[in-house]
């Protein structure tokens, strides 16, 4: 493997004409492809499989001349103060309004409230129902503009007037004030930690393209996969923080190459080789959990996964060429060969120097330190922040228990909330109070009660029943009414709807609790579980569906395929850290470590968006349960990303010690040269995914956070404390694998030691490594 991309980085930088010209014209290519493909629709949230789903396509197939799962809204009409909806006036504008919508080509009808007893029983609030005959997704600007128009007539007679449903339903588009900052943040994280700003613009110039390059393929691409925002949404945010990421780690490779002496060439070669190895199997692990997405079984989930994927696939080609490509056309500029060190760098020594009470001048900055490897005794001061990097390593070393200890048990701290999880779909509830959405269930809250926002649909299905003829159908209904109204907590059921054909029924069953509460849930569970007895009885099939069901059997559905893609992706991942490290404990680490940042990340979800903590910070206006998505896709994404940070840190140590350092050593020496990078690029994933939480979608939202919290713990508390601390007291049994794991296991060499035999060091290199020492014989 690293000789093989040893190989690809040298050719990358001596066509570099040619490398650059080609990603120039696909990312020409995909802007052209996404200006030219219509605009994709937002599709609805299904689960096949599920009673709701079958509950709509059957829905579909009974009464063709209406859509199931068309889109509908709701004018809530409130009379002035003191004042009655019923007065004849206000009776007017109402009907005025009202029949302004009559004619629209979508519009398949409109109720009218008087008619329909939908008025409150004080007499204020009445509300009519308009139906479309296509869903939400595919209503014109003109259908909904009538709307809007319709409502304003409305309150130009006095009256308040709010819209809900999902007609209104616009689309999330990316781009905004928060991903802005995001960006500038990870511009000057990356200014300080390459020293350059050729180098951090290198870094930046490469990930915006791959991000292009991904955005527009999602956009040509929405119509014939049924690509959503969202999942343009995710691929935007996952491609330019790993693309930032893989960038960095390549060009601070690089760097370091060029400082022992290596040439230009040479250096690109080296740093395709070692870091390019890191770079492909940290983006394989990502992939593997984006991809594993699909066994959950939700059409919108598994595209989420694929255009992710997709997205980092897209940042590892773009880091492994066009990255070195780049290192020719940038010269010095990225990296002289020997640079003196920046401004802030002799500051910050400074500061290193005096702490420690070293003198100034030439004993203070060549500071050795005894008890580093022979090979690695080099100018420390001059380099600030691999000096703090190799403090921390000695501190963890001195006192792992206590690190391990107090890590693990503030992680656990903070996963606390996570025991409290409720998961949920976000309808209108969830939206700001400065929308018309928000506002119409507020009305109709205090109208009808909080269950009028959720109400069940119950379809009775009789075509395999013993009877077929009108009375029996009759009977049937009349059965399953009375039993559904007879469960405790359904405040109504409505008159049955017959199709044309008198073999399917219709009913509408009001809760008495609010859509997203767990009484709710509890409450279709239990109708499911009354009708049960009728099917018995009758021969028909009763099944229980609406948005309300539909959301808490994604919920139900999410928490069953939880085990099952855990085991498939962690086993996956646990195998490819095998294969790379050479070790049977190091992935068993890296797998529970995941676990420990994971539970941290959803108790901050849970904090923030359940309990309200820190929301108005946030931007948050409104607290409920937790996306029913969020666990498995944050568990999929985060995953990946912790692997990373895995790999770019252990692969230094792993390095280290194949060649004869002891545990102790390799540990001081991967911190050395990997710490710094993995904490920049850890700040500049974090600033990225917080650049979202600006957005006004709760999904985006709720992924912003989860994915921020989850990165910072991971970094900063796993990776840095925790697997120094697990591999300190493991010792030289971290690195044991089994003999005949060693023999069935490919040897993908990622740490570049062909490399040392087939290309040859530099002469004028400081630091070279120590010399290899026979298998099994390492310095104790």
């Amino acid at each position: 493997m690293a000789t093989f991309l040893y190989r690809i980085g040298r050719w990358a930088f001596r066509r570099r004409r040619l490398v650059g010209g080609l990603w120039l014209g696909v990312l020409v290519l995909a802007i052209a492809a996404a200006g030219l493909a219509p605009e994709g629709k937002e599709e609805d949230l299904s689960m096949p499989g599920t009673e709701s789903q079958k509950a709509f396509d059957l829905l579909d197939e009974r009464f063709p001349q209406s859509n199931a799962q068309g889109a509908e809204a709701r004018l809530v009409f409130r009379a002035p103060d003191g004042q009655r909806v019923t007065a004849r006036e206000n009776k007017a504008a109402v009907e005025d309004t009202l029949g302004s919508l009559d004619g629209g080509d979508q519009v398949a009808s409109a109720t009218d409230p008087y008619e329909a007893g939908a008025v409150s029983e004080d007499g204020t609030i009445a509300y009519s129902t308009i139906t479309y005959t296509v869903g939400a997704v595919d209503l014109t600007e003109q259908t909904k503009s009538a709307l809007e128009d319709a409502a304003n007539r409305a309150r130009d007679a006095g009256l308040t007037v709010e819209v809900g449903g999902s007609a209104l339903d616009s689309e999330e588009e990316p781009g905004g004030t928060t991903e802005i900052i995001g960006v500038a943040v990870a511009a000057v994280v990356l200014v300080l930690a390459l020293g350059s700003l050729a180098a951090a613009g290198l870094s930046l110039l490469t990930a915006f393209v791959g991000v292009a390059i991904a955005f527009g393929l999602v956009s040509a691409l929405a119509v014939p996969l049924g690509l959503t925002s969202t999942v343009a949404i995710l691929a935007l945010m996952l491609g330019l923080a790993v693309g930032i990421d893989y960038a960095l780690f390549i060009t601070s490779r690089f760097r370091d190459e060029r400082a022992q002496g290596r040439e230009p060439e040479e250096a690109a070669g080296r740093a395709a080789g070692t870091a390019g190895s890191a770079v492909v199997f940290a983006g394989a692990t990502v992939f593997i959990a984006l991809i594993g997405l699909g066994v959950v079984g939700i059409p919108e989930l598994t595209k989420m996964g694929m255009g992710g994927a997709g997205a980092v696939a897209l940042a590892v080609l773009v880091a492994l060429t066009l990255v070195p490509a780049l290192f020719g056309f940038f010269g010095n500029g990225v990296s002289p060969a020997r640079a003196k060190p920046r401004a802030w760098g002799r500051v910050l020594a400074r500061a290193v120097r005096k702490a420690e009470g070293a003198p100034r001048g030439g004993a203070g900055n060549c500071a050795i330190s005894h008890d580093e490897p022979a090979g690695d005794r080099r100018p420390i001061a001059a380099d600030p922040a691999k000096r703090m990097g190799t403090r921390w390593a000695r501190f963890v070393l001195r006192r792992p228990a206590a690190v391990l200890l107090v890590a693990g048990l503030g992680l656990g701290a903070v996963a606390l909330p996570a025991l409290s999880l409720e998961l949920g779909l976000p309808g209108d509830e969830s939206k700001s109070v400065e929308t018309t959405q928000r506002r119409a269930y507020d009305l109709l809250s205090e109208g009808f009660g909080p269950g009028f926002n959720g109400p069940l649909t119950v379809v009775v299905d009789m075509s395999a029943s013993s009877g077929s003829g009108s009375g029996d159908s009759r009977a049937t209904t009349d059965l399953v009414a009375r039993t559904v109204r007879g469960v405790d907590g359904v405040v109504s059921v409505g008159d049955p709807v017959l199709s044309r054909t008198k073999d399917t029924a219709v009913l509408t069953a009001v809760p008495r609790t609010a859509p997203n509460s767990g009484e709710t849930k509890d409450l279709v569970h239990a109708i499911r579980g009354a009708v049960s007895g009728v099917e018995a009885d009758t021969g028909a099939g009763i099944l229980v569906t609406g948005t309300t069901a539909m959301n808490i059997d994604i919920s139900e559905a999410m928490s069953d395929a939880l085990i099952p893609y855990l085991t498939v992706v962690i086993g996956l991942a646990v195998l490819l850290l095998m294969v790379v490290f050479r070790s049977l404990l190091v992935p068993v680490k890296a797998a529970l470590g995941f676990l420990l940042s994971v539970g941290a990340a959803f108790g901050v979800l849970v904090a923030v968006f359940q309990w309200g903590w820190a929301a108005d910070l946030l931007g948050i206006e409104q607290t409920g349960p937790v996306m029913s998505l969020m666990p498995i896709l944050i568990i999929g994404i985060v995953f990946g990303l912790a692997m990373d940070y895995e790999v770019f840190l252990l692969t230094r140590m792993r390095e280290t010690y194949v060649h004869g350092a002891s545990p102790g050593e390799a540990i001081v020496n991967g911190f050395r040269h990997s710490g710094r990078v993995v904490a920049a690029a850890a700040i500049i994933m974090i600033s990225v995914f917080a650049g979202f939480i600006g957005m006004s979608s709760p999904t985006i939202q709720t992924m912003g956070v989860g994915l921020a919290a989850a990165v910072a713990f991971d970094a900063f508390v796993v990776r840095m404390a925790i697997v120094p601390a697990v591999l300190a007291l493991l010792g030289h049994r971290a690195w044991w694998l089994p003999p005949i794991l060693n023999r069935v296991l490919p040897n993908v060499d990622i740490e570049g030691e062909k490399l040392s035999t087939r290309v040859p060091a530099a002469a004028t290199v400081p630091d070279a490594a120590p010399p290899r020492l026979p298998v099994g014989r390492h310095r104790q």
